[in-house]
């Protein structure tokens, strides 16, 4: 398992009249997670398009606990728990100080950015997440 901690400062933007995260936020805050977990692995998203590879979400699911609120101070915890195939899971907590408020996972497709066709994981790539795990 590899794992990273990524922490977010909740903006007044993000929340509804009552000043309570909007659900759909938490989706932002997966994908913040996601970039900073590759980032910390030395393999941001852009080295990935440079080789013509994409990682699109192709499903998400969200367990909503409790909720944040304006200010708050969150963690995003990214989890990737087996070495990707074809499609892969990254799974997520979201606490806000020690309160867990959000569990959920992406599932993503490596794809060829040209044709939108799934493809092999690039080697390279591969390589630095067999050296982490």
């Amino acid at each position: 398992m590899i794992k990273s901690v990524t922490e977010y400062r909740v903006l007044y933007a993000h929340t509804d009249k009552m000043g309570v995260v909007n659900n759909v936020r938490y989706l932002e805050y997966f994908e913040a997670g996601r970039n900073d977990f590759l980032r910390k692995l030395g393999f941001p998203y852009t080295e990935l398009e440079k080789i013509n590879t994409g990682l699109p979400v192709i499903e998400a699911h969200l367990n909503f606990i409790s909720s944040a609120k304006y200010d708050d101070v969150i963690s995003i915890n990214t989890f990737l728990n087996k070495l990707p195939t074809v499609r892969f899971t990254i799974d997520y907590e979201i606490y806000c100080g020690e309160m867990l408020i959000v569990t959920g996972y992406t599932v993503h497709a490596f794809v060829n950015l040209e044709k939108m066709k799934p493809v092999r994981p690039p080697e390279i790539f591969m390589e630095i997440l067999k050296q982490s795990f």
